[in-house]
């Protein structure tokens, strides 16, 4: 496999408030530096998706995550020419404690009108699937 072609995961978090877990990049990370986004990243050779889920959300966030439902699959190139496919997963956290990895400078929990006008551009329609589809009414 071509070292520029990626597998990537990412974790959806949405706490019994219906609030979605961001996290911000660093401020000269490689890629969309500064950035709101979600937890997540890529697949070591072989991993299975789901305990990279789990190990890439643990590794950011130190949040363990119950993984409920795919939301999006997403293919783009990298603002470093990386080439990835990426999918995002619906979670619910085991519990809200944050302690953040060295690439993420932030984090709050935020209802979902409020993460529309944050988040990164890549992830909007993430939030519009949770709210047609998962939403308590």
């Amino acid at each position: 496999m071509d070292a520029r072609l990626a597998l990537a995961v990412k974790s959806f978090i949405v706490n019994d408030k219906d609030e979605l877990l961001l996290i911000k990049r660093e401020d000269n990370d490689t890629h969309c530096p500064g950035a709101w986004e979600i937890p997540g990243g890529r697949l070591e050779l072989g991993e299975d998706p789901f305990e990279a889920l789990k190990r890439e959300t643990k590794e950011e966030t130190n949040i363990d995550i119950e993984v409920k439902n795919p939301l999006k699959v997403h293919h783009f190139t990298r603002d470093d020419g990386q080439d990835i496919t990426m999918i995002s997963f619906l979670c619910r956290p085991k519990s809200n404690s944050v302690v953040l990895s060295k690439e993420h400078t932030d984090y709050k929990w935020v209802d979902l009108d409020r993460a529309f006008s944050e988040i990164h551009e890549g992830f909007k329609e993430e939030i519009e699937m949770f709210k047609r589809n998962f939403l308590r009414q």
